[in-house]
């Protein structure tokens, strides 16, 4: 009888602990289903709101709904912020949810995540919004130089576009910062070698080139400085 109760009081014990368990987890399970129904609420409403706003009419003109649609997404960039919003309220529930499970080290990875989903956000909004920017330059640039008469007028336009997305990019790097500025470091040496690359090479090889350009983009007015 001794021999029983010693083989059997180690799966009572345990049954004791999962009958305490079974509650928590119960509570746990029914906050994830909370968030995960009312992320998809929210979802809906961000979608919604963002369309009253014709903010999808911004992305569009940015390029960044195009952008998406070339990388195979069938979305654009109101349903991605409407995505965003849903894992966020989950991503919540998920952290509430093990915490309650007294998984610490879980709730501290889903913490870092919590906060790192704003900052994308608001990441990606300056590059919305940079970009926007960029093409009303490039398309300022454009219209001015081809009222000017100045050749080359859309190779202006887009240098004028893609140097401001390039410093939009930093400024958004720069915020989410990803591996303590690595990522940024690294993209400043890139755009600092391809612009000493093409300084040198069109210092270098192409000096008749370049006085080609100045001569056709701004041409001297040869009859004008004639004496009378």
């Amino acid at each position: 009888m001794d021999s029983f109760n010693f083989a059997v009081e180690p799966l009572r014990a345990l049954l004791v602990q999962v009958g305490a368990y079974l509650p928590r987890i119960a509570v746990a399970v029914f906050v994830v289903v909370a968030g995960w129904l009312l992320g998809k609420g929210l979802r809906f409403g961000v979608v919604k709101a963002l369309r009253a706003l014709n903010f999808h009419v911004l992305t569009e003109r940015a390029g960044v709904d195009a952008f998406l649609q070339q990388g195979g997404s069938e979305r654009d960039t109101s349903d991605l912020f409407g995505w965003l919003a849903m894992w966020l309220v989950v991503l919540a529930a998920l952290m509430i949810a093990f915490d309650m499970l007294g998984l610490l080290q879980v709730t501290e990875l889903l913490r870092r995540v919590l906060l790192f989903v704003p900052r994308l956000v608001v990441a990606m909004l300056v590059v919305i919004f940079g970009a926007y920017f960029a093409r009303f330059v490039g398309n300022s640039v454009l219209g001015y130089c081809s009222k000017a008469g100045i050749s080359d007028a859309e190779l202006l336009s887009r240098i004028a576009q893609y140097a401001i997305i390039a410093f939009v990019l930093l400024i958004a790097i720069d915020h989410l910062d990803i591996g303590g500025g690595l990522v940024q470091r690294t993209f400043l040496i890139m755009l600092t070698g391809i612009v000493i690359a093409l300084a040198l090479a069109f210092g270098l090889g192409g000096r008749d080139r370049a006085a080609a350009l100045i001569e056709r983009w701004f041409p001297r007015d040869r009859g004008g400085n004639k004496d009378v």
